[in-house]
């Protein structure tokens, strides 16, 4: 907001999942503006309102808590209503935390519903974590934002090119860092020696890759008894996070014996990693957050290198390795090189990371708020229209089957029949709105294995 405004700034956040939101919050108190004249720089602590999109991944009061990631409003809504809300209250700052399709859906919603109004909020989305898929589909479904923002320094480039290679306007791209780094580094062994695995919802896929990691777990949990060996969840099963898990680690464990040094744990991860000796995933968002306290972490090689299952991503990172060397005692060292390019940012650069974020945002909100002509005339001043590089003429056959999947037309406006304002849903609809998602999730966990392998038969 203009520097000249004592006010804090106001900033909304929409989100679709835990993951997202974590990511969406976290990301709103980096960006927020420094300080007006402060001479140490002291960032203003923002109004921050939350908003839920209602879906399959709505976060659970569980996973909300777990986040540990507070607002000062937090209510669900579906595209339509939140549309409708932005109208209704003046925000500085709107961050996007959806996925590719929902973010391009609002972005000509929000274009819509702001015609003609120049004085809008800065929109700002980008990337929960390692973006290994998907790369041009995703941005060109982001693109539009006035900050795309890019997790790292390779990240940018990349970001960059797919723009320019299409002929959009790549200058929205701003490279930061992931929000959710930090913690005390790395200092030595704990009492007793603690080995993570931090498991992925839909990565490995199968149930038996899933069944070989968690066996090649717990075997070394039983080759080295002096050690304490966690598996690292992400969802209790019935709960849905970003990707869809049919096949939880906790039904699969059920059917071990498990050693007295093996446990399942929940939380949130950055308290594990201050207990942690050794990170291993398969291409957790973890490993990055490891790599930045500096706690040796490794890649699992152990069901290939492959893009399917994003290990990919860490080619040339030294973190490469496979549980057959771990339960020999080897001990991966990064590449320095490789870490930095990844916006890791272990050399202590992560306090700058968001300067170039809020410099940008800074010097758009300070542009003169909109005067309308007195003819009833296009805003003089202010923030320009979203222009999203989709629109109805350049992807006629992709476009609108995006918006419509959040009820909105090929303009961005509302469809007919598109879900009626809910601001209080009363006791009955909160009651049918839970079972719904409860039988949903129950038929992709419990319902859809079993037809799969039946098909098989």
């Amino acid at each position: 907001m203009p520097a000249s405004t004592p006010n804090p700034p106001r900033i909304a956040v929409l989100a679709d999942s835990d993951t997202r939101w974590k990511w969406g919050a976290l990301t709103a108190a980096r960006i927020a503006p420094m300080e007006a004249g402060s001479p140490s720089g002291t960032q203003v602590a923002p109004v921050l309102d939350g908003f839920l999109l209602r879906g399959r991944a709505t976060p659970t009061p569980r996973q909300l808590a777990e986040v540990g990631v507070s607002a000062d409003s937090l209510r669900e809504v579906t595209a339509v209503e939140f549309l409708r809300a932005m109208t209704q209250v003046s925000y500085d700052i709107l961050v996007l935390a959806l996925v590719g399709g929902g973010v391009q859906a609002v972005l000509h919603g929000l274009k819509r519903v702001w015609e003609g109004n120049a004085d809008r909020p800065v929109v700002v989305t980008g990337y929960v974590g390692v973006v290994y898929e998907k790369l041009a589909d995703g941005l060109l479904l982001r693109h539009g934002a006035d900050l795309v923002l890019a997790n790292s320094r390779q990240d940018a480039e990349r970001f960059r090119a797919v723009y320019d290679g299409v002929g959009a306007d790549s200058s929205s791209v701003t490279e930061v860092a992931l929000p959710f780094l930090g913690g005390a580094p790395y200092t030595g062994e704990h009492d007793p020696y603690t080995v993570v695995f931090a498991a992925q919802p839909s990565v490995p896929e199968s149930r038996k890759d899933r069944t070989y990691l968690l066996n090649r777990l717990v075997q070394h949990a039983r080759l080295h008894p002096e050690r304490e060996v966690l598996l690292k969840l992400r969802s209790k099963p019935g709960e849905h996070t970003t990707h869809i898990e049919e096949l939880p680690y906790q039904k699969l464990a059920q059917r071990l014996d498990l050693p007295a040094n093996f446990r399942l744990v929940y939380g949130n991860m950055g308290e594990v990693l201050d207990r942690t000796d050794l990170m291993v995933t398969i291409s957790s968002t973890a490993a990055l957050e490891s790599l930045h306290r500096r706690i040796p972490t490794v890649v699992l090689s152990d069901l290939g290198v492959r893009e399917a299952l994003g290990n990919h991503h860490f080619v040339g990172s030294g973190c490469l390795a496979s549980w057959d060397q771990l339960d020999a005692g080897h001990r991966p060292t990064p590449d320095e090189e490789w870490v930095s390019r990844q916006g890791v940012a272990a050399d202590g650069s992560y306090d700058t990371a968001f300067d170039p974020a809020r410099e940008r945002i800074a010097k758009l909100l300070d542009l003169p708020h909109s005067r309308l002509r007195s003819s009833g005339g296009t805003p003089i001043g202010g923030l320009p229209p979203l222009t999203p590089y989709y629109t109805p003429a350049t992807a006629p056959g992709y476009l609108p089957g995006i918006l419509a999947r959040h009820h909105l037309g090929p303009d961005g406006s509302p469809l007919p029949g598109a879900p009626a304002h809910d601001k209080d849903p009363g006791p009955v609809r909160q009651i049918v709105r839970r079972a719904a998602r409860g039988a949903y999730r129950h038929g992709v966990q419990r319902v859809a294995p079993v037809i799969r392998r039946m098909g098989e038969l």
